[in-house]
């Protein structure tokens, strides 16, 4: 199902009412419900005769989980006259813990990713292109609600195994509320707003332009003199040779420079900005995750380099 922008979400972007970084020990009720929708397009409703297999995919599931929890029907009050797909949504819909709402999810992946791989049945049923859409709306709608999980090779993940959101980019926003960095403040939340939009590409752009922006602020706060047109490389020339980075670890500025220049632009540059002509490039959701982590880091290490010149 494809994920539309309407004029309300556009409008709490611009707000700025959408989360910045992950959240964990909840599921948001709207996120419930669009896990609901997506279940359905898999799975269905009850027909004649089980044709889609809507009751023995709810009922297999059921099954499995009850057997976890030590009960005999999903629910705070299960009633034996509802169907299986009724208490497996209600439940999901209902449960106050979040870790088991995120067990229904689980469960209802994995039993479809092993029926696709053995059952020519649910092959015909739901095409595996239809079920790796289905996979790619639900990670959209956990970034675009800003919970911290994702489905993954059968298991639900936790993204900070991939980005370290509380212990870097949380930092690196604190820094750049500086009226100096508002212009890098900005950019780096598009990059991150991109990123849970699933939108590598433009996350790859506004990471470099925060990056780039974090320098120029330091070098207008420092009076260093620099070129309107300086880009990454010229800037981290005036940084250097300012002693931005502190003279403690003048001896590991060369293997800084290399990391920032060959991390941060010229990746950017290979998978986004400038891509072989005729040829379109597709930026994976791992290296956009790299550059956002790679960009926080380096943003929270330039601005606190700054504060520690005196």
């Amino acid at each position: 199902m494809t994920i539309i922008n309407p004029f309300s979400k556009r409008q709490k972007v611009l707000r700025k009412e959408v989360p910045v970084v992950y959240e964990y020990a909840q599921i948001p009720g709207p996120l419930r419900v669009q896990i609901v929708h997506i279940l359905r397009d898999l799975f269905g409703h009850p027909v004649g005769y089980d044709m889609n297999g809507c009751g023995e995919a709810f009922g297999k599931i059921e099954e499995l989980l009850c057997r976890e929890y030590g009960l005999f029907l999903l629910g705070a009050n299960p009633m034996d006259t509802e169907t299986p797909d009724v208490r497996v949504i209600n439940f999901l819909l209902e449960d106050k813990d979040y870790e088991r709402v995120l067990d229904v999810v689980e469960t209802a992946f994995r039993f479809l990713e092993a029926a696709l791989a053995s059952s020519s049945e649910w092959q015909s049923r739901v095409p595996q292109d239809k079920f790796d859409r289905a996979k790619a709306e639900l990670n959209a709608r956990f970034r675009e609600h800003g919970i911290g999980y994702q489905y993954e090779s059968g298991e639900i993940i936790r993204v900070d195994s991939q980005l370290i959101h509380a212990g870097v980019v949380t930092p690196a926003l604190a820094l750049l509320t500086a009226p100096e960095y508002a212009e890098a403040n900005a950019e780096f939340r598009k990059a991150f707003e991109h990123y849970r939009k699933g939108d590598t590409k433009k996350c790859l752009n506004e990471c470099l332009k925060a990056f780039e922006s974090t320098m120029k602020a330091i070098c207008a706060k420092r009076n260093w003199p620099l070129k309107p047109t300086d880009a990454a490389n010229e800037l981290i020339d005036v940084c250097l040779k300012n002693d931005l980075i502190p003279p403690l670890i003048h001896s590991h500025i060369k293997g800084v420079r290399a990391s920032l220049q060959s991390g941060l632009p010229t990746i950017r540059y290979r998978l986004s900005g400038h891509p072989p002509a005729g040829q379109a490039v597709d930026v994976p959701p791992h290296y956009a995750s790299y550059m956002l982590h790679l960009t926080a880091t380096t943003i929270q290490f330039l601005v606190e380099s700054e504060k520690a010149l005196g």
